[in-house]
């Protein structure tokens, strides 16, 4: 299939790029694409912006001329208050596709999040005993969790199943091409052998740019869709298999089944 625009380097603008995702981006992708940075503080992209995600107005110049956006912007708490959420995530959201629509844009990738289906694994098992360290409990096969199930554990979740369903809206609408990333666990040090959730979730460095790369040089054919971010863990409850047969995600990294306590990291899901 045809990819989108790779005669010359693709007009990528990044929501969110002082952020650890964006920093990924910028290190590991800054030679491929001609990169736009965009967050509420100053950043050290080679062509930035500050704005808020809530005034659509500050946002428009920043999508001038843009192909892809990848939209990481948000506050990424899981324990944040509705207020903030509603204006970051939500409005914000909103305001990246509006942005994105009015611009031209021809594609955008938004950051979902595991915490869109985070009640099954605080919830039911096997995904609870799992991330509970708890294996021997575990009776394998088990059904993975896949773009169709929805069981938000917090305004956060919530705020990304939002988008979700709102960018599939600006697809059928508008033909605005959008591929939805569920990303499970981006860490530093990136290093997940900490907690059993985290051997869970891990979603490595190399791991996340290649998503990233895969998502933005998908072929036009992929019009919309969700698939998973996480790399090929040991202990993953998520049908990632998806992900390569969309957008030719395939892992390089996966973590195994051991663990050990470290001194400042917990085991709480980020």
């Amino acid at each position: 299939s045809r990819r989108i625009n790779l005669a010359t380097k693709q007009r990528v603008l990044v929501t969110g790029a002082a952020g650890q995702i964006g920093g990924i981006i910028g290190n590991k992708l800054g030679y491929r694409y001609q990169l736009t940075g965009l967050d509420v503080v100053d950043h050290d992209y080679p062509t930035s912006h500050v704005a808020d995600l809530s005034d659509l107005d500050a946002l428009t110049p920043a999508f001038e001329g843009q192909e892809v956006v990848v939209h990481l912007g948000a506050d990424p708490s899981p324990s944040a208050p509705w207020d903030s959420i509603l204006q970051n995530n939500i409005i914000g959201t909103r305001n990246v596709y509006e942005a994105a629509r009015l611009a031209g844009v021809q594609r955008v990738i938004l950051a979902s999040t595991n915490h869109v289906v985070g009640y099954y694994p605080m919830k039911q098992n096997p995904y609870k005993a799992i991330y509970d360290g708890r294996l021997s409990e575990v009776r394998r096969p088990f059904r993975l969790l896949d773009h169709t199930d929805i069981r938000p554990d917090s305004y956060y979740g919530v705020s990304k199943a939002f988008g979700e369903s709102l960018v599939s809206y600006f697809h059928d609408a508008y033909g605005l091409s959008v591929i939805c990333i569920r990303i499970g666990w981006v860490m530093t040090p990136d290093d997940p052998t900490f907690h059993p959730s985290a051997l869970s979730l891990w979603l490595s460095h190399r791991d996340a740019a290649q998503v990233i790369q895969r998502s933005i040089e998908a072929p036009e054919s992929v019009g919309y869709a969700i698939v998973h971010g996480m790399s090929k863990n040991a202990l993953r409850i998520w049908a990632i298999e998806s992900s390569k047969d969309i957008i030719g995600f395939e892992p390089d990294d996966g973590a195994k089944e051991d663990w050990s306590v470290q001194d400042g990291r917990g085991g709480a899901t980020p």
